[in-house]
């Protein structure tokens, strides 16, 4: 029997129909698209780091190409004494350029405490963390991550924080540069000390980085001795959030994180209108320092669109 041209056509368009119809039955589901993006914290590759086998240079491309991660935040104790170094600092932007890496944030420790007692030492630790600012600028970054300690009570450390991050809010106000406290153990991993102090400096590039894992506020040789609830100290500070760390040491078989359910803390996070950025920050043991980071992602990428 005999077909014109248009029946043939319009047979042949029938049957590729039906056969698309029938291979999406089958298809994977298109991915969810996250509401926040994903950073890769440089502290995740520290043994490596620490050992010479990475440099602080490396970590840009590493980062993109290994974990196709695109933002990125530096530790400064992987280039301690390059803060006024332009030549380097400059190699480190051409670097991070060249692998279409955008760098977001300095992690700072080494420069004292922004909450100690002290008046001078204070002040000399807000001056020490003016050159990190300054590289944060000039890498293309928007934020540091501070240490608000001091020795004290939790009333005088407050005090003292309140006025040393003022201090160096106000100087990183001129730049553009946002300066954020972590939980990072005694007082600043209470939820409700650390939102306290925040309320109190009340400076809009003034905000915290609630990392998922540090609510430990007191340890001794045999682990911690005292913690805060991380999803209600998360809750308290996710106000004044800038971005939040998603620390990680052990999964389980389903990749799920060990320590922390991921699902519970992310709403948590979303909860709060959050739509910044998650640095990955890998801690653990059992994996390897890339494995662990992958694993991290791909935990973040499951769970993420969910909540």
């Amino acid at each position: 029997m005999d077909f014109s041209r248009r029946d043939f056509l319009k047979k042949a368009g029938a049957t590729a129909l039906a056969a698309t119809a029938f291979t999406d039955l089958f298809a994977e589901p298109a991915a969810k698209k996250l509401w926040f993006d994903i950073s890769l914290a440089e502290w995740s590759l520290h043994k490596a780091l620490f050992a010479k086998k990475l440099t602080n240079l490396d970590f840009p491309e590493l980062a993109k190409k290994e974990f196709g991660i695109s933002i990125v935040e530096y530790v400064n104790q992987f280039f301690k004494d390059k803060a006024e170094d332009k030549t380097y600092l400059a190699e480190l932007l051409k670097r991070a350029k060249d692998n279409g890496v955008t760098n977001n944030l300095i992690m700072i420790d080494g420069e004292g405490g922004l909450g100690e007692l002290d008046a001078a030492v204070r002040n000399k630790a807000v001056e020490n963390h003016y050159k990190w600012v300054e590289a944060a600028k000039y890498l293309g970054c928007k934020t540091i991550r501070v240490n608000a300690f001091g020795k004290g009570s939790d009333e005088e450390v407050a005090k003292a924080a309140i006025d040393g991050l003022g201090k160096l809010g106000e100087f990183a106000s001129k730049t553009g540069i946002n300066v954020i406290v972590e939980n990072h153990g005694g007082s600043s991993s209470n939820g409700k000390w650390l939102s306290g102090v925040m309320k109190q400096v009340n400076m809009k590039n003034v905000g915290t980085l609630p990392d998922f894992g540090n609510f430990c506020i007191k340890r001794s040789s045999t682990g911690c001795e005292e913690s805060y609830d991380r999803y209600l100290g998360t809750q308290e500070l996710m106000p004044f959030a800038k971005g939040v760390s998603a620390k990680t040491y052990d999964f389980d078989e389903k990749g799920n994180c060990i320590e922390t359910d991921y699902a519970k803390i992310l709403k948590v996070v979303k909860a709060s209108g959050f739509k910044g950025i998650a640095g990955i920050e890998y801690e653990g043991s059992k994996l390897s320092e890339y494995d662990g980071i992958k694993a991290t992602k791909a935990l973040l990428e499951r769970v993420g669109p969910t909540v």
